[in-house]
């Protein structure tokens, strides 16, 4: 997946709509809370190079899921620096992976 279908795909789970394409204005998306009169249009966070964005993001995830899916994701069985040190792409793939939304590149 590209970079932004990450960020679509991440920000889809945390509840936005309305997430234009991505050659609109990014600050057209309508964000999951804090709508006012409905109108109210945001950037997508940009999850795969922001940490931030992605510590945001993992609240949605389930207990089961923060617990046991996620850390597998991201690597945890063989290291737990796989956890401690990964990036926000990586922790963005993890997610994806956990949720069900990834989706592989097709040759």
């Amino acid at each position: 997946m590209t970079n932004q279908q990450m960020n679509v795909a991440i920000a889809e789970a945390c509840g936005w709509t309305d997430i234009l394409a991505p050659t609109s204005p990014p600050e057209f998306n309508r964000r999951p809370t804090g709508i006012r009169n409905g109108f109210e249009r945001k950037q997508i966070p940009n999850y795969v190079h922001d940490l931030n964005d992605m510590h945001e993001a993992e609240k949605v995830l389930t207990d089961d899921q923060r617990e046991v899916f996620y850390p597998r994701n991201l690597g945890a069985w063989q290291s737990p620096f796989n956890v401690i040190y990964a990036t926000a792409r990586q922790r963005a793939e993890a997610f994806l992976r956990t949720v069900g939304k990834w989706e592989e590149v097709q040759p």
